[in-house]
């Protein structure tokens, strides 16, 4: 499956009174990981340059805006001090919004290797201008086409 590995550490303040991540907290972690992988602040030199192309800098005439969330929580996750292994893959790409699917995994190296969640973000493309969805471009479609592959199949509906 081609895929973007993010590592992706975790905060102490990221867990709750129960010792592990909260929900709240594991919505920032899918953010950190998207941001790593789609955003550019200009000084590029880390493992995804070649798909972090979206504008990240003040005054971005790009937003992007999340319309959807879905979160399954498959087992907690512990604090530890190595990065989770957050991987994220493109299932759709339409005009405006990509459908960005995630499993988070517990840290490379770490046995037994395990699942903890499984996520997917609807985020939409908006001219900061116009405030109205913009298209996609074509360098932004070069970049992320090969992490296209199939939508996730969450457990329950």
């Amino acid at each position: 499956m081609p895929r973007l590995h993010v590592p992706t550490v975790l905060r102490w303040g990221d867990l709750d009174a129960y010792g592990h991540v909260n929900n709240a907290e594991m919505l920032h972690l899918l953010e950190e990981a998207r941001i790593q992988a789609f955003w550019s602040a200009g000084d590029e030199s880390g493992d995804h340059e070649s798909t972090a192309i979206l504008d990240a800098s003040p005054g971005t005439q790009t937003w992007s805006l999340i319309a959807r969330q879905e979160v399954e929580y498959l087992a907690p996750i512990a604090y530890t001090r190595q990065p989770l292994d957050i991987q994220l893959w493109i299932g759709q790409m339409g005009g405006a919004s990509l459908e960005v699917y995630y499993e988070v995994y517990s840290p490379v190296g770490v046995e037994p290797r395990t699942l903890h969640t499984r996520a997917a973000t609807t985020l939409v493309l908006v001219d900061a201008t116009t405030q109205r969805p913009r298209r996609i471009s074509e360098a932004e479609r070069a970049a992320w086409s090969p992490f296209i592959d199939a939508p996730l199949t969450f457990r329950r509906r």
